[in-house]
């Protein structure tokens, strides 16, 4: 592909140029050491600690903390905010008389690597002094975890059991710029809980500079309050305090393409072979939309790499996305290994939730996978779309990290100009808000309209949510959670829908059929990538495929994994995902448990696929859709929203026509799709759900 710089020559006639920044000076004042027999090897991770651009900012963010509320923290990844800013709080005291410091972040990945960082800092084993709790995994020690990483969502959950989060002293919500719906919600319930309680600190940290709006949201200095303060002198201010730290970023040369590109995924991959060919040392990081993409990606840069001449050959090809492995993970975030060139091949996880060492060139596809929720058909669906100038802007500065660097972006300067917006749209303003509803009336926010959001949702998607919640029996006709149902629900770690299944499975007494299609479908796919082996996917699926659909052949496939000999074989063989089959395993595990402690009696229907089906119906009544035209695409059309639907390639039943069908989830290429379909009974659904389908007389099985 051929890039241009405008005011520069064509590729290859410009050098990586700028100079090197000089090192930051250290903090004058005096840092606490932990004993130097915490560390493995001595004061060299303590060196590095004093080299990051934060270090020089210690005293001023302590003094902040000290006299404000809330402290806003605005640095680039790479500066060292997640992992030094808990620290310094552990080691100015706030970690004492058994309270935690708390750091959220967005994604699983990064609380899990950021926790093993600064454990290897202090030189304890993670779960120690440092300790990291994600979804399905906790990794701490009652009484000894001083510093605690979890993602926004389990911190959400905690708030079930500890309203007020009395444990914790020091609050810190990492890359808060991203705006997911769980940080949204986390802020505008920590604003709450400092009311209760001015005495607990919140830093809030964004590598934007939209500092303006998370400044007022958390702006509580009224005069009542300000009185009240007079008279309490050791109570912290409510207005919030900025500090600004600055990075060691380098430069960073951006291309573009000269003419809009058809297919990012080639392109990226021709582009990063370019620069192997061509370019001089450092990595190479490509900026995909999904695991999908990011597997096909890697297996054409491999196959592609073995027609290289030997002496361009040595790339270490790795993928990075959510739910990575650990042994992956310690792959890509390690040091390359001499000689060879790592290529990392990531999902938008890369722009700011993990800093990758040793990055100097950068492939920005300039798209990525978001959610977009349309509440008047009732479809939400991942859609690939443009990223926002504020991600392209992020994804180009991973380059610069540790010298100047490059970056191909696959997409024109006039789209980036002109086409692409200069934010991303909050994940609040765009998404089905069913999940966070319930939260929030779980938690007691019964008036949920006037709850302060940062960025408040549309009124059409909180109505729809409500509706949905009433419809499944979780809010009653006064908004309130159920008695034992809604409460229950809300207890299990999963999306509402996925938990009426579950818990509607005890009366059709198929219980354990239903735990694993939901811990099955708390993974992103439990299949191998069908990049170039789509032939033996299709053969492999088949082998376990039933006429009822993807959720009974999960069962199979589920069966099949437990009983192998040898598990890893045995996936191999038949084109499945091993390790998220064992994560399979891990959740049914902890749901089994979460089950039996709510009173839910586990039992087995057999053969019985008729009560699985029904309890699949039970929880997905309002993802319903009817056969409306066969072809070589058969067409439904959705019950509720009446939206155009087909079945996704990768089910089971793409090829069948049931005329009634419920669904998972629905993925937008060209077309709606829908994911995980299951052939029902119509009458099923006047039978159990009769509010939703109050207003439908019949039902035709024809």
């Amino acid at each position: 592909m051929a890039f241009w710089k405008p005011g520069t020559g064509r590729p290859g006639a410009s050098s990586l140029g700028g100079a090197e920044n000089g090192q930051e000076d250290g903090d004058d004042g005096s840092l606490f050491i932990f004993p130097s027999s915490r560390f493995g090897s001595g004061g060299g991770l303590q060196k590095q600690r004093q080299q990051l651009p934060v270090f020089k900012h210690r005293k001023a963010l302590l003094y902040l903390a000290e006299n404000h509320g809330t402290t806003i923290v605005l640095g680039e990844t790479g500066s060292g905010k997640s992992t030094q800013i808990p620290q310094y709080f552990a080691e100015a005291g706030w970690a004492e008389g058994g309270r935690m410091i708390a750091c959220t972040q967005p994604r699983r990945i990064a609380a899990q690597t950021v926790a093993a960082r600064v454990a290897e800092e202090m030189g304890v084993p993670v779960g120690a002094e440092v300790g990291y709790c994600i979804r399905f995994e906790e990794v701490t020690t009652p009484g000894v975890t001083r510093i605690k990483y979890l993602t926004d969502g389990v911190l959400l959950r905690e708030m079930m059991a500890d309203p007020l989060l009395s444990c914790y002293s020091v609050i810190m919500v990492d890359e808060a710029h991203e705006r997911s719906i769980a940080t949204d919600m986390l802020l505008g319930l920590l604003k709450k809980i400092q009311r209760r309680r001015p005495e607990l600190r919140l830093i809030i940290a964004s590598a934007t500079l939209d500092a303006e709006s998370f400044f007022n949201f958390f702006d509580s200095s009224t005069e009542k309050q300000q009185k009240m303060l007079d008279q309490k002198e050791s109570m912290p201010s409510p207005k919030p305090a900025i500090l600004s730290v600055e990075g060691r970023a380098h430069s960073v040369l951006v291309h573009y393409a000269e003419e809009p590109v058809q297919d990012y995924l080639r392109a990226a991959v021709s582009t990063t072979l370019s620069i192997h060919k061509t370019e001089g040392p450092g990595d190479v990081l490509v900026f995909l939309t999904g695991q999908d993409d990011v597997d096909a990606a890697v297996q054409l840069i491999n196959e592609e790499a073995e027609t290289l001449p030997r002496n361009t050959a040595g790339l270490l090809v790795l993928p990075l996305y959510a739910g990575l492995p650990h042994s992956d993970q310690e792959l890509v975030l390690g040091p390359t290994p001499r000689g060879k060139r790592k290529v990392i091949v990531a999902t938008n996880i890369a722009e700011t939730s993990v800093t990758l060492e040793g990055i100097v060139y950068v492939v920005d596809s300039g798209f990525s996978k978001q959610r977009f929720y349309n509440p008047m058909t009732d479809v939400e669906a991942l859609v690939v779309a443009p990223v926002s100038q504020a991600s392209a802007k992020q994804r180009a500065g991973r380059a610069g990290r540790v010298r100047p660097g490059k970056c191909f972006r696959l997409y024109t300067e006039e789209a980036f100009l002109n086409e692409m917006r200069t934010e991303g749209v909050p994940e609040m303003q765009r998404s089905n808000l069913v999940s966070a509803v319930l939260q929030l009336k779980a938690l007691g926010i019964d008036n949920i309209m006037r709850f302060h959001w940062l960025a408040p949702p549309p009124a059409e998607t909180m109505v729809r949510a409500l509706e949905i919640l009433y419809s499944l029996g979780v809010l009653d006709a006064a908004a309130k959670l159920t008695s034992p149902l809604g409460f229950q629900i809300a207890e299990l770690p999963l999306e509402p829908m996925t938990a009426k299944m579950l818990l509607s499975a005890d009366r059709e007494g198929c219980s354990q059929e239903a735990l694993t299609i939901a811990a099955t479908l708390s993974v992103q796919s439990i299949w191998v990538s069908s990049r170039g082996m789509q032939k033996e996917l299709d053969e492999a699926r088949e082998h376990f495929a039933v006429a009822e659909g993807d959720h009974v052949t999960f069962l199979n496939v589920y069966e099949g994994f437990r009983h192998a000999s040898n598990p890893s074989q045995w996936c191999y063989k038949n084109c499945v995902n091993y390790q998220a089959m064992r994560k399979v395993m891990v959740v049914r595990e902890q749901l089994s448990k979460l089950l039996q402690r709510l009173g839910v009696h586990l039992q087995s229907c057999g053969s019985d696929t008729e009560a699985i089906r029904k309890a699949v119906t039970a929880g997905f009544f309002s993802h319903a859709a009817k056969l409306e035209a066969v072809g070589d695409h058969n067409s439904y059309r959705s019950i509720r929203g009446n939206q155009e639907l087909y079945i996704h390639p990768s089910s089971v039943l793409f090829r069948a026509t049931p005329k009634w069908v419920v669904f998972h989830s629905v993925f937008f290429t060209e077309r709606y799709y829908m994911r995980e379909v299951t052939a029902i009974d119509p009458a099923w659904l006047v039978e159990l759900a009769p509010h939703f389908f109050q207003h439908q007389k019949s039902f035709s099985r024809s």
